[in-house]
This record gives C-alpha cells, structure tokens and sequence, in this order.
C-alpha cells in the first residue's frame, strides 16, 4: 500500500495577499485540489495524508463543500516547522503502508511519470527525489567575495521525496535541526543513501505571484 503527506502549511505572505498559497485558485479549482487529485491519478486506492494549521482546516472544509471536492483524506495538524509537521502526518500513516511520500502541497504540476518513478525507485533502494538539472550560473560566496561553480555537478531538488515508511518513522524519531530541509535530509542523517530520479521541470513550487501566472 502507498501513501502520501502532502505538506500544505503556507501562509501566502509572498503573495501579498490574506489568503494562503495553497487555497489560491488555478483553472477552476484551490491549488490544493489539483495537488491531491494528481496523485489520485496515480493510485487512487493510496491513502492521501494532509497536513494543515488547525486555524485552516475549517477553510479547507468550507472549500471542500464549495467544489464539491470529497475524496477520502486523512487530516493532520501542522507543526511549527516543516520538519514538524511531517512528522504529525507520520502518526496518521496506515502501519501497513510499505512506501510513504511526502509532497509540497502548492507543487500540483507534478507529473504521474515522476510520482511512478519515485515509488518504483523507493520500492528498490528505499530512498528516492526528483531533480532536475541546474540552467544558470552558479555562484559561491566565499570571505574573498564569490566564485563561479561547475553547475554539472548541481541538481535542483522538487518533491515528491518517497521511501519506505519504516525508514521514514525512523528518520522522524531524530531530534530537530536547522540542517533538515528537506525529507531527504532527514534520512540521509540516518546514513542512509537517497536516489536520484528524473523530475519535471514544470513541478515548481507556487510561491509568488509570477510563480502562479
């Protein structure tokens, strides 16, 4: 059995406006919709885990009403940092579930082709993200000022970032750091090694207001 955290905790700030990002509509339907029903396309027998501010979820459940939105979901609590509230959504996972991904709620360009090819990947090594390839310059800041880096040696990381769940539980039981960007971060802490797979370069994270044009 598969399962999925989509991670949905923005507060809109950079969008300059009241409501969060991912409530934002996009042809027709909340970003967030468009998320979810992108990895219903995928496996719409897995259990789908979203993690949401307690001070959002009445929204949500308004918003689910209005577009008559009503797959099955399990609802998490956010927590005060991403790190956190993965490992809320951890605690609401099936104990049966073999392989769990977690995903930026506001990511819905995903494409089925990468969600496949993480869950395979993670299904053979048990740790598997998407990334695509560096297209600009790269500089490093150094105490001389900065330098150019060779950006062939760079991925740029999206989500979704699967493994299996066990290890994942396990990750999650490591106290906090400010080194955790990212699940796989988490993991690798364990000293577990992270696949690479190919991504989608359309999978951007809505962030600004030129990110949802």
């Amino acid at each position: 059995m598969n399962a999925i955290i989509i991670v949905a905790g923005g507060k809109g700030l950079r969008m300059g406006g009241d409501i969060p990002k991912q409530f934002l509509p996009i042809h027709g339907k909340p970003i967030l919709m468009h998320t979810i029903e992108r990895f219903l396309e995928f496996d719409p027998t897995m259990q789908i885990v979203l993690v949401l501010p307690k001070n959002q979820q009445d929204y949500w459940a308004e918003l689910c009403q209005q577009y008559a939105f009503a797959p099955a979901l399990t609802i998490a609590d956010g927590g005060e940092a991403r790190f956190h509230s993965v490992k809320n959504g951890l605690t609401k996972v099936h104990p049966d579930v073999e392989l769990v991904g977690v995903h930026d709620g506001v990511r819905p360009f995903v494409s089925v082709e990468v969600i496949q090819r993480c869950y395979d990947e993670a299904r053979r090594s048990g740790a598997a993200i998407p990334v695509i390839d560096v297209f600009e310059t790269i500089r490093h800041l150094t105490p001389a000022g900065s330098e150019t880096v060779p950006r062939n040696e760079y991925k740029l990381v999206q989500t979704p970032q699967v493994f299996q769940a066990s290890l994942l539980r396990q990750a999650y039981e490591q106290e906090f750091t400010e080194f955790f960007t990212d699940d796989a971060s988490v993991v690798e802490a364990l000293g577990h090694q992270v696949a690479l797979v190919a991504g989608n370069r359309e999978n951007i994270k809505i962030t600004t207001p030129a990110d949802l044009k």
